[in-house]
Protein backbone atom coordinates (compact mmCIF):
# COMPACT_ATOMS: atom_id res chain seq x y z
CA UNK A 1 0.00 0.00 0.00
CA UNK A 2 1.33 3.80 -0.93
CA UNK A 3 2.17 5.51 1.61
CA UNK A 4 -0.62 8.54 0.59
CA UNK A 5 -3.04 6.07 1.07
CA UNK A 6 -1.97 5.57 4.72
CA UNK A 7 -1.51 9.08 5.77
CA UNK A 8 -4.87 9.42 4.47
CA UNK A 9 -6.32 6.39 7.15
CA UNK A 10 -4.23 7.92 9.59
CA UNK A 11 -5.95 11.27 8.63
CA UNK A 12 -9.26 9.49 8.82
CA UNK A 13 -8.76 8.24 12.37
CA UNK A 14 -7.42 10.85 13.90
CA UNK A 15 -10.16 13.63 12.38
CA UNK A 16 -12.51 10.66 14.04
CA UNK A 17 -10.80 10.48 17.21
CA UNK A 18 -10.76 14.50 17.41
CA UNK A 19 -14.70 14.82 16.48
CA UNK A 20 -15.65 11.76 18.80
CA UNK A 21 -13.29 11.99 21.99
CA UNK A 22 -11.59 15.46 21.76
CA UNK A 23 -8.17 13.81 21.22
CA UNK A 24 -5.41 15.72 19.79
CA UNK A 25 -4.75 14.09 16.86
CA UNK A 26 -0.85 14.97 16.96
CA UNK A 27 -1.05 11.68 19.44
CA UNK A 28 -2.83 9.87 17.07
CA UNK A 29 0.67 8.03 15.73
CA UNK A 30 0.63 4.23 14.49
CA UNK A 31 3.48 3.74 17.55
CA UNK A 32 0.28 4.97 19.57
CA UNK A 33 -1.99 2.70 21.96
CA UNK A 34 -5.33 2.57 21.41
CA UNK A 35 -5.93 2.05 25.38
CA UNK A 36 -3.95 5.13 25.94
CA UNK A 37 -6.41 6.87 23.15
CA UNK A 38 -9.22 5.35 25.45
CA UNK A 39 -10.30 3.93 22.30
CA UNK A 40 -12.38 0.94 23.88
CA UNK A 41 -14.33 -2.08 22.25
CA UNK A 42 -17.22 -0.23 21.23
CA UNK A 43 -15.58 2.86 20.12
CA UNK A 44 -13.35 0.48 17.96
CA UNK A 45 -16.34 -0.92 16.37
CA UNK A 46 -17.88 2.77 15.11
CA UNK A 47 -14.32 3.23 13.61
CA UNK A 48 -14.51 0.40 12.07
CA UNK A 49 -17.80 1.50 10.68
CA UNK A 50 -16.59 4.69 9.58
CA UNK A 51 -13.85 3.10 7.54
CA UNK A 52 -16.22 0.78 5.87
CA UNK A 53 -18.54 4.03 5.25
CA UNK A 54 -15.24 6.11 3.83
CA UNK A 55 -13.21 3.44 1.86
CA UNK A 56 -16.34 1.17 0.63
CA UNK A 57 -15.18 -2.07 1.83
CA UNK A 58 -16.52 -4.29 4.31
CA UNK A 59 -14.71 -5.24 7.61
CA UNK A 60 -14.75 -9.00 8.77
CA UNK A 61 -15.84 -9.04 12.46
CA UNK A 62 -13.39 -11.63 13.36
CA UNK A 63 -10.58 -9.43 13.09
CA UNK A 64 -7.61 -9.14 15.68
CA UNK A 65 -7.77 -6.97 18.33
CA UNK A 66 -5.61 -4.18 17.46
CA UNK A 67 -2.84 -3.24 19.82
CA UNK A 68 -2.11 -0.01 18.23
CA UNK A 69 -3.16 2.70 16.01
CA UNK A 70 -0.90 1.01 13.26
CA UNK A 71 -1.92 -2.16 14.09
CA UNK A 72 -5.86 -0.97 13.28
CA UNK A 73 -4.22 0.56 10.16
CA UNK A 74 -2.57 -2.51 8.88
CA UNK A 75 -5.93 -4.61 9.54
CA UNK A 76 -7.55 -1.44 7.30
CA UNK A 77 -5.13 -1.54 5.04
CA UNK A 78 -5.41 -5.06 4.22
CA UNK A 79 -9.29 -5.31 3.85
CA UNK A 80 -8.54 -2.02 1.13
CA UNK A 81 -6.67 -4.23 -0.71
CA UNK A 82 -8.84 -6.76 -0.81
CA UNK A 83 -6.54 -9.32 0.89
CA UNK A 84 -8.40 -9.82 3.82
CA UNK A 85 -7.28 -10.20 7.15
Amino acid sequence: MNSAMKKDNLTVLSEFLHKRENIDPARVTPEASLEELKVDSLLLLELLFEFEDRLGVKMPQDIPRPKTVGDLLGIVDKVTAGNGV
